[in-house]
């Protein structure tokens, strides 16, 4: 199946309703991605297919869940969840951070390349980042373990901010002292045979 075949297909599965210009975009992310994966290593997946399912399908399956903004994208990485959600959500704005300045350095790119206006992107370590506004939403999709995360990312957060954490079923600990978690969501990715969860955490009331 084409790329943009199973693009389109997988957003139907998922119920999402995106712009054939947008999804172009998506897929356009993905070329950008092989491309500068030759030098940088930002994926050990290089089969366009592939990348739709594992890496585009699989961030848009939390965007019903992204219901405010700013968002904060903690361990971005190449841009994931990050700029598959920007690209679909234009009026929501989105801060995608990471330590490694490859891959901060490929989301610039990303930014020009694909007229992202409602990202910023930082490189930092999380907990050396100071915002100077909270953010409503934190999501991280592969960053480290899940107390880890609350760990550091304690300072960003407000009475109203929600952690959304992407994890498998075995990844679900008991979660550190302060927080505690509102939902937990299976998420079903068209293609992808792996448990998949959206742990959303706050700090405890």
């Amino acid at each position: 199946m084409q790329a943009e075949d199973r693009l389109k297909e997988g957003l139907d599965k998922l119920g999402l309703s995106i712009s054939a210009d947008t999804q172009q975009k998506l897929i356009d992310y993905l070329q950008l991605m092989l491309k500068w994966n030759k030098a940088y290593n930002l994926t050990a997946i290089r089969e366009l297919d592939s990348m739709v399912i594992r890496h585009v399908l699989d961030s848009l399956s939390i965007m019903p869940y992204i219901n405010a903004g700013p968002v904060l994208d903690v361990g971005t990485g190449p841009g994931l969840p990050g700029i598959p959600l920007a690209l679909c959500m234009p009026d929501c704005q989105f801060v995608l951070l990471d330590s490694n300045g490859k891959k901060t350095r490929f989301l610039t790119q990303c930014k020009i390349d694909l007229k992202l206006e409602n990202i910023d992107i930082i490189h930092s370590r999380v907990e050396d980042y100071k915002s100077g506004s909270g953010f409503e939403i934190i999501t991280c999709r592969a960053f480290a373990a899940l107390n880890t995360i609350l760990d550091r990312t304690q300072h960003l957060l407000t009475s109203t901010t929600r952690i959304m954490a992407m994890k498998g079923k075995d990844e679900l600990p008991e979660l550190i002292e302060g927080f505690e978690q509102l939902a937990q969501h299976q998420l079903r990715v068209p293609w992808l045979d792996e448990d998949r969860q959206l742990i959303e955490i706050c700090r405890s009331k």
